[in-house]
């Protein structure tokens, strides 16, 4: 495609003297090369469509990188990358050793703050003006919220700080409608009351355009005015959330209208106090559906969240055979199967619906679905609330998020001995999205709270069975962890079997090494050991479905049995499954040798799954590598 004026932009500073008909006409650009670029080699698209015009009006008003722009969520700024020097990266966004999907403070002096989580931009940024003002410097914070990031309970916390603190700070909230499904909750409602109050609007430009024809004691009368304006929006708009909270709120703007964001931005950025600036926005603009219905935007709105590489319309022209479901789709399937067979289940997301694999549960029972936005804290405690009811509350949020709740887990489910089931999805290398996404963690997060049952399927028909045993008892929360892959083996019409918790089931009888196995990684782990038969080594293979608590009576088996052991998880090493077999195997005076094989110290980067499985040595090839390097495969005796 033709690029008149990106093709010379380096960096924000090239743009600073284009006239505001160049802006528009770069703004196109932005968006049009976006899409391109995008739909080639996939990644977050609408929400980063919805803030072109926002993004080179920011750093058009802005002295960035002296000024410092901090994005949430993070998804939002590819045009931010494409001005910051990065234009020609964009075709490696997401892939092994190319751009972060997010922001990254290691990739950018001009990304400010990581952001790949929700809601934490205000407080952030709060942070950064605070430091500003301590060592006596002078430059503009500014904190852009929006794809439904105020739903999410910290940034009420940063706010209520910013009024407190009262410090220059801008606040830019991008209102979209939308996070990745449709916005909920009162906060939402309240937004698009403001946004569609027609008297306010109307009123409040007539007045303020009064103004301009006075003069003399111009300052006056904008007092004067003001205090009209404060009166206008206590009669008119229900509330004034933001003016109460110490903000200066202006808006609600045409986000789009990149000539109203200039003038608005450079008469509001030198304001010494917070400041907040709403601006109405479409998610995938240039994309989403032209239609007025709402329905419509919505559904664009979510089908272009995120598109697949080699893609005009959200899905990839060559999607690959589908042979069986995914977990995420296993796990759909089953909240569906489960709420007809028991009336007392109910399912709570975190503005995951899509995410998760609840739409169809939603459709089927609507009055039995919980979308709380983006407030995993609120989620847990929430679903806590169902439990002391007599309700089974199903939480599905992803592991990465989920561990944005861990006080609610401990102090408001588990503490209280409260049966809710935690499905995670996401749990282990999540792939292009990167360590902000990767379900590292839940493992060693979740094991070590008192009372609580850890569990991770080996394949779809094993989630049924450790679904409907969360669901046979009642003394203990109870989560299940799967990743984002295939559930390799899955019988829709297939029957529940309850089991006993803390059960392992053995796959392989061996004599060399007890290889013992957290979910459906043991495939790859079946695939090694019948290379590795035909080089003499023999190996037990365990699917320790259940992580907490262990299956002791096996473990005992082993004392005696095998000299190596090897374990193997899809999360961190430190504080991991392998820790809990090692401190238990040493406990009970094991004398053999133990090897843990998982993910690294280390925070794993952004690429195909796959390919980074591989890399870290969990997949087959790393496997029969790990096994032979603990056996002597020439004499089949043990290394010294």
């Amino acid at each position: 495609m033709q690029l008149k004026y990106l093709k010379n932009i380096h960096s924000p500073k090239d743009i600073r003297d284009y006239s505001l008909e160049d802006l528009h006409k770069l703004s196109e650009e932005v968006r049009n090369y976006t899409i391109e670029t995008v739909t080639q080699v996939g990644g977050h698209l609408a929400s980063t469509l919805g803030a072109v015009e926002l993004t080179v009006a920011l750093h058009y008003v802005f002295n960035t990188p002296k000024d410092k722009l901090i994005w949430d969520v993070g998804h939002q700024a590819y045009a931010h990358k494409i001005l910051t020097g990065r234009m020609n990266q964009m075709n490696t966004i997401r892939q092994s050793g190319g751009l972060s999907g997010f922001l990254k403070r290691s990739e950018s002096e001009y990304d400010v703050f990581g952001a790949g989580h929700a809601s934490t931009s205000i407080s952030a940024a709060l942070g950064v003006a605070a430091a500003r003002d301590h060592k006596n410097q002078d430059y503009k914070v500014a904190a852009i919220i929006g794809d439904g990031s105020l739903t999410g309970g910290l940034a009420y916390e940063g706010l209520n700080n910013s009024g407190i603190l009262n410090t220059q700070i801008l606040v830019v909230l991008n209102d979209n409608e939308m996070s990745i499904s449709p916005n909920v909750g009162a906060i939402s409602k309240y937004l698009t009351r403001i946004t569609t109050n027609p008297l306010y609007n109307k009123i409040r430009n007539e007045i303020w355009n009064i103004t301009d024809s006075f003069p003399w004691g111009k300052r006056l009368s904008k007092k004067i005015l003001q205090k009209i304006d404060e009166s206008l929006k206590a009669l008119l708009v229900p509330g004034v959330l933001f003016d109460e909270l110490g903000f200066r709120y202006f808006g609600p703007l045409d986000g789009h209208d990149i000539n109203e964001l200039v003038k608005t931005l450079k008469n509001i950025k030198n304001i010494d106090q917070p400041v907040l600036l709403h601006i109405i926005t479409k998610k995938g603009k240039g994309m989403v559906s032209t239609s007025e219905t709402n329905g419509e935007y919505y559904k664009d709105a979510v089908k272009f969240h995120a598109v697949k590489p080699n893609s005009s319309n959200g899905q990839s022209k060559n999607p690959p055979i589908k042979t069986t479901p995914s977990f995420q789709d296993v796990f759909g399937y089953l909240s569906c199967e489960v709420a007809r067979n028991r009336d007392d289940t109910i399912c709570i997301t975190a503005a995951m619906r899509e995410g998760t694999g609840l739409v169809p549960y939603e459709k089927e029972f609507p009055n039995r679905y919980f979308d709380v936005g983006i407030a995993e804290g609120h989620g847990v405690t929430f679903s806590a609330g169902f439990a002391t009811e007599g309700l089974r509350p199903i939480v599905a949020i992803y592991s990465t998020f989920l561990q944005r709740a861990f006080d609610h887990i401990v102090h408001d489910v588990a503490l209280q001995h409260l049966p809710v089931i935690f499905c995670m999805d996401r749990a282990g290398i999540a792939g292009e999205d990167g360590p902000t996404h990767h379900g590292s963690l839940d493992i060693a997060y979740l094991r070590c709270i008192q009372d609580m049952v850890v569990s991770a399927p080996r394949n779809g028909n094993e989630f049924r069975h450790l679904l409907y045993s969360a669901l046979n008892q009642n003394e203990a929360p109870f989560s299940i962890r799967y990743p984002k892959s295939s559930a390799i083996d899955f019988d829709e019409n297939g029957q529940a079997e309850l089991l006993p918790i803390g059960s392992w089931e053995v796959l392989r009888t061996g004599s060399d090494i007890a290889v013992l196995t957290v979910g459906p990684i043991s495939y790859d782990v079946e695939k090694a050991a019948k290379e590795l038969h035909n080089d003499g080594i023999s190996i037990e293979l365990v699917n320790c479905r259940f992580i907490k608590p262990m299956d002791d009576s096996y473990l005992r088996s082993i004392i005696d049995r095998f000299q190596v052991v090897l374990t193997i998880e899809e999360g961190v090493i430190v504080g991991g499954f392998g820790d809990a077999v090692s401190s238990w195997l040493l406990e009970n005076n094991y004398q053999g040798s133990i090897k843990r094989l998982g993910l690294p110290d280390r925070f794993i980067q952004h690429g195909k799954r796959e390919q980074l499985l591989s890399d870290i040595g969990l997949d087959e090839n790393g496997i029969i590598n790990t096994v032979k390097s603990m056996i002597n495969v020439t004499s089949n005796t043990f290394i010294e």
